[in-house]
This record gives C-alpha cells, structure tokens and sequence, in this order.
C-alpha cells in the first residue's frame, strides 16, 4: 500500500524539479536574448563595438537638417541614415559632437571614440587616404549666401569683401581657391551657427557652405538668400576606421543596406522627411 505513494512521490519531485530546472533554463535563454543578443549580432558580423550594444557616431554639431540636435536628442538625415546600420545589428544609435577634423583625419576612430563618423562629409582623395568611406550617399555642391537685399550674384561681385568658411570643410578649399584668383578675404569659422549668422550681423559679406545646409538656413532666415550655386559635384559618404577589420564590414553593411532602402523606398522618405522633397533622379 505504502509503495505506491512512495513512488509516485519522487517522480512528482522528479516532474516538478524538472519543471523548474526548464523553467530556470528558458529564463536563462530569455536573459541572453536581452542583454547579450544585441552584442552577439553585431559580434556575429564580424563588428565589434566600442561601446557593446551602441552604434557609437561621431560629428560635430550642428549642421542642420543632417545632425543637429532637437531638445536632447540628436536627429537629421545622416542620424536617420546611420540608424539603419545600427537597427540592422540590433543595437541604439549614440551621437557624440567632436572637433569636425577629429572625424576626417580618422584620429576619433584611432582613439576609440566612436564606431562610424557623419556629417554631410564629401568623399576627396586625401580623406580617402586616411579613413575608409562608404558608397555615395547624396549628390551636393557648393552654394554662396548673403542678405536677401543684397545685390551679389556672383563671386567676382564680391572682390575685396569678406566670405565667411567653415573651418575643415570642401567650402573652404573652394573659397580659398577661388579668392586667390578673385582677391576677397576668407574668414574662418569653427562651426555652421557661426558662419550663418556672421551673414546676418553683417560681420562677412557671405558664406559658402554645402547646398543642403545653407537652403535649409534660408528656409528659416528670410532675411538671407542663396545668390548663386556652384557645381562642384561633390558626393557624401559617411566614415569608418580605415584598415580595420570592424571598420570593413560597418562600411559594407551600410552600403547593403543603402542599396536596399533606395530600391523598398525607404531612402526616399527619409530624404523627403528631412528636405522636404523627393531626391533627384
């Protein structure tokens, strides 16, 4: 009588501890897929992260509308451009603002700042040379801002004034070439903000900068015009460690992934939410 219940005892000991111990397991399994699975995605394509679990960008803000920063976030075309890559690999997208020649030269990449690099960035020879680019991501050129009411249209308009230039820009090596055949004066600022609004102030006479940001600027500053444009056939590309293995495959994934957001659409409205019209054809 006694032998029954005194085997049935132990196989429900034996069901329920093996209740618990698949129990135990299946948390386990649901821990990793939480905190490690991220890290072993991106581990998985060959990437390894300076910081695990974060694609980690570095610019210099701001530079509206690619990267600026909204509140505390920072947001714009490139942010939404690189978030594919960091989407893909499962991780969150963080922005850090450093010197903009930190990013070009690859000494933030060498020094373990960050992962990738943006910032409107056209693609040269020399840049080339120091950090590994992607594909072309948009077309630009080279624009001239002044006051709305004022009358310059070209560059040989403007000899003997002042024409502000962001400093380690294609903006600049544009201006400074130019006013050695014209004879204006190139002044240097650190950043976009500066520039712009020395237009305004009346400090210099115009800027050159990148077609997106100084139409963007114009939108929001109707007492500013852009008088002409200059057909430079400039190319964006966004920036990684050069020679590193890391470094390779995040240029290779976010040229898969461009090639596949430009043929499902998903460029296209990324590029109308931040310029508020279809890209070029």
């Amino acid at each position: 009588m006694n032998i029954v219940p005194t085997l049935r005892k132990p196989r429900a000991t034996v069901a329920v501890a093996a209740v618990a111990v698949l129990a135990l397991a299946l948390g386990a399994c649901g821990k990793d897929s939480g905190s490690g699975g991220s890290e072993d995605k991106a581990k998985a394509a060959g990437i390894t992260l300076v910081k695990p679990g974060k694609l980690t960008v570095c610019t210099h803000l701001s530079y509206k509308p690619f990267e600026y920063k909204d509140g505390t976030k920072v947001v714009g075309f490139d942010v939404d451009l690189l978030d594919l890559v960091a989407k893909d690999l499962g991780v969150e997208e963080e922005v850090i603002s450093i010197e903009w020649a930190q990013v070009t030269s690859g000494a933030a990449y060498q020094a373990k700042k960050c992962d990738m690099g943006m910032g409107a960035m056209t693609i040269t020879p020399s840049r080339q040379a120091a950090i590994g680019i992607t594909e072309p991501y948009m077309d630009a050129s080279q624009v001239l801002l002044v006051k709305s009411d004022a009358s310059y249209k070209s560059l040989e308009d403007l000899k003997g004034k002042k024409i502000g230039v962001q400093a380690d820009t294609t903006g600049k090596d544009y201006a400074t070439a130019a006013a050695k055949k014209i004879g204006f004066e190139v002044v240097v600022f650190n950043d976009l903000a500066l520039q712009t609004n020395s237009v305004k102030s009346g400090r210099v006479d115009a800027a050159i900068n990148d077609n997106g940001a100084l139409y963007n600027f114009v939108t929001a500053n109707p007492d500013t015009k852009v008088a002409t444009e200059f057909d430079t056939g400039e190319k964006y590309g966004f920036a990684a460690k050069k020679d590193d293995p890391s470094g390779q495959k995040l240029i290779s994934k976010f040229n898969e992934l461009l090639t596949k957001a430009k043929s499902d659409g998903t460029y296209n409205t990324i590029y109308k939410k931040w310029f508020g019209i279809e890209p070029k054809k």
